[in-house]
């Protein structure tokens, strides 16, 4: 790879030195962006975002069979997303941030050996207890993950970081939209001993972040930088109050977004089970539909947004799911799975969008502001399934599922987030 040999080119030149001084370590590396997209590292790096969000489906896939075998309430199933998702939440911005300051490629194949023991530990929990230890696990390794995860999307995307970013994440979803397929397939027929066969997916991400870890360091050792963050001394004091603004805006879009992710990934099964007297296994097929669609928009998200605008993209998302999640649990069986497909496609077409629009209101943090963004995401994601499973319990799931069609609505907050020409201006401003 000629990365090093440019990157010391650049740095000769810069300081009137010989190449040959330049390649010396004891040189700091400079800010240097990746001209070519690497498609072997991004293929390499969604495929394993690919088997850790399977394995984190894995969680709500066993949901029915551990609420059968160890006779849970909806509350204590609410606990076990919570453990995971709060776990990864709060550990990504730390990640993230230690990132940012020192590179840590090692933390890749490590955070999949705790996504393995956490799923062995699954597979054989005798109680309750043991699981929630079991999630908590699992929830370190997509911890240490995702920040370096995207960290390694945005240096092999070159300047197509759009796609790449769709790529990575696309990865994702997918996983994660196996869930009710897992447990149509393996759950239902092993119970919760099914879990193990996941432990072959851990150890196929482990050797997979190995290779991608080798790759990353290789980048780092060859004088690869990521561009510092310089905006707190430089940029006026109203325009940094309008990015704070903006940031507290996007969490809340977040927040939203996975609230109703969460009420469908988690419950609706048990509101087709109950409103319209499906079976367990007949259930899974629409959860699927909703959760693979999503998989597709997001993959599609980002080539749309860098076609018709970030911030434009986000508005589309979570206003054009507002009406279809309102009529959701009013309509027929068959329409209800048409609209579920529909939804999922437009809401979660936003999914990567948003962790590009936050690295844009915060350039040079990439680490930090992934880790916030996805561990948020993960965060409500858990302590929504928390709340909704406290509610079904008091006022029963189709009252719930109705009050959740209206949490895209809130969507109407993207109007107050600048454009995506305001934003590049801004980054010319303190460049």
């Amino acid at each position: 790879m000629d990365n090093k040999s440019s990157s010391s080119s650049i740095a000769a030149s810069s300081q009137g030195h010989s190449p040959s001084r330049t390649e010396s370590p004891s040189l700091e590396p400079k800010a240097h962006l990746q001209a070519d997209t690497i498609f072997r590292i991004l293929l390499a790096i969604s495929f394993v975002h690919l088997f850790n969000d399977s394995i984190q489906a894995v969680i709500p896939a066993i949901f029915p069979i551990l609420k059968s075998s160890m006779n849970l309430t909806y509350a204590q199933i609410g606990w076990i997303s919570f453990a995971i998702n709060v776990t990864a939440s709060l550990l990504q911005p730390v990640v993230g941030y230690a990132a940012d300051r020192r590179p840590t490629p090692a933390l890749l194949p490590i955070g999949m050996c705790f996504t393995f023991a956490g799923v062995l530990l699954l597979a054989y929990a005798p109680n309750y207890i043991l699981v929630l230890l079991a999630v908590v696990l699992v929830g370190f390794g997509s911890a240490a993950f995702h920040p370096e995860g995207m960290r390694v999307a945005h240096m092999a995307a070159g300047a197509r970081k759009g796609l790449a970013q769709s790529i990575f994440q696309v990865g994702g979803n997918a996983g994660q939209s196996l869930a009710p397929m897992l447990t149509k397939w393996i759950f239902i027929p092993f119970g919760q001993s099914g879990a193990l066969v996941f432990t072959f997916v851990a150890g196929a991400g482990i050797a997979v972040q190995t290779y991608i870890a080798r790759w990353y360091r290789a980048m780092l050792d060859s004088g690869y930088a990521f561009k510092k963050r310089h905006q707190a001394r430089t940029m006026d004091p109203s325009k940094r109050s309008r990015i704070q603004s903006a940031t507290i805006i996007l969490v809340v879009l977040v927040f939203a977004r996975s609230w109703y992710t969460a009420a469908i990934g988690s419950y609706y099964s048990f509101y087709l089970m109950e409103a319209y007297h499906l079976t367990l296994d007949d259930a899974q097929i629409y959860i699927f539909l909703f959760l693979g669609a999503g998989a597709v928009g997001t993959f599609f998200g980002g080539p749309l947004a860098d076609r018709f605008g970030r911030r434009n993209l986000i508005l589309a998302s979570m206003l054009g799911t507002a009406p279809l999640a309102l009529v959701l649990p009013y309509l027929p069986l068959f329409w209800a799975g048409v609209v579920l497909a529909i939804t999922g496609f437009i809401l979660l077409s936003s999914f990567s969008v948003t962790v590009i629009y936050a690295q844009l209101l915060h350039p040079g943090n990439i680490g930090t502001v992934s880790g916030l963004i996805t561990g948020f995401a993960f965060g409500m994601g858990g302590i929504g399934a928390l709340a909704l499973g406290y509610f079904i319990d008091t006022w029963g799931i189709e009252a719930v599922m109705i009050v959740c069609g209206f949490l895209p609505l809130i969507g109407l907050l993207t109007w107050m987030l600048p454009s995506d020409n305001t934003l590049h201006q801004w980054a010319k401003e303190i460049s």
